[in-house]
């Protein structure tokens, strides 16, 4: 029976790893990395050793960074006194991207979920509420994903925060996304959607 070289079959098994890259296109990709020439892979081998070399958390907001601390926090056009809580570097970078946030942020580092042994004292939420007890901000936006993990988060910051009365908590608003279609959407997304309208 033919067999791929050992080399490429241990290509295939680490790609198959990453997270959305099935068995199928992790070959795909071994196969496409087989035609590039030698400076490119040497590139691409170099950029993944380098990569836990080349990066360093915030200790203030704890985003993943070039630099500590990072250059949102750095930043003195920011508006310090608004701190947006997301679960992960990605989720900071993506409400960033529009322009319209000119806050700061900070990264829990996920989500509590018991079931994976993931609770408070795992995430960033006690740096939070150091953060909160330094009394400069004025309002905390939580922006965690509308999953039953994001949710049961949601809940502990809010019941967490209580304790600085002087702190509006917010979340960000809830609803439909653009080119959604109303049948096909599930009924929190449509209970959210209804509470989060507004007035033209």
């Amino acid at each position: 029976m033919a067999k791929l070289p050992s080399s490429i079959e241990k290509l295939i098994k680490e790609l198959s790893k990453l997270p959305g890259i099935g068995p199928k296109t992790a070959q795909r990709l071994a196969f496409y990395l087989l035609k590039k020439d030698a400076i490119d892979l040497n590139s691409l081998s170099s950029a993944v050793s380098d990569l836990k070399n080349g990066v360093v958390y915030c200790g203030v907001c704890h985003m993943m960074a070039d630099t500590d601390p990072c250059v949102i926090d750095l930043d003195p056009k920011r508006d310090k006194s608004l701190v947006c809580v997301v679960e992960e570097t990605l989720d900071a970078l993506a409400l960033d991207k529009g322009g319209q946030y000119n806050g700061v942020f900070h990264v829990l580092g996920g989500v509590l979920n018991p079931l994976e042994g993931i609770g408070p004292d795992v995430l960033e939420i006690e740096s939070l509420m150091a953060r909160a007890q330094k009394g400069e901000i004025k309002e905390i936006i939580i922006a965690v994903n509308p999953s039953l993990e994001g949710e049961t988060t949601s809940m502990h910051l809010a019941k967490q925060l209580k304790a600085f009365p002087q702190i509006k908590v917010t979340r960000i608003a809830r609803g439909l996304p653009m080119g959604g279609d109303l049948e096909y959407a599930d009924d929190i997304t449509l209970m959210r959607a209804m509470e989060g309208r507004r007035e033209y």
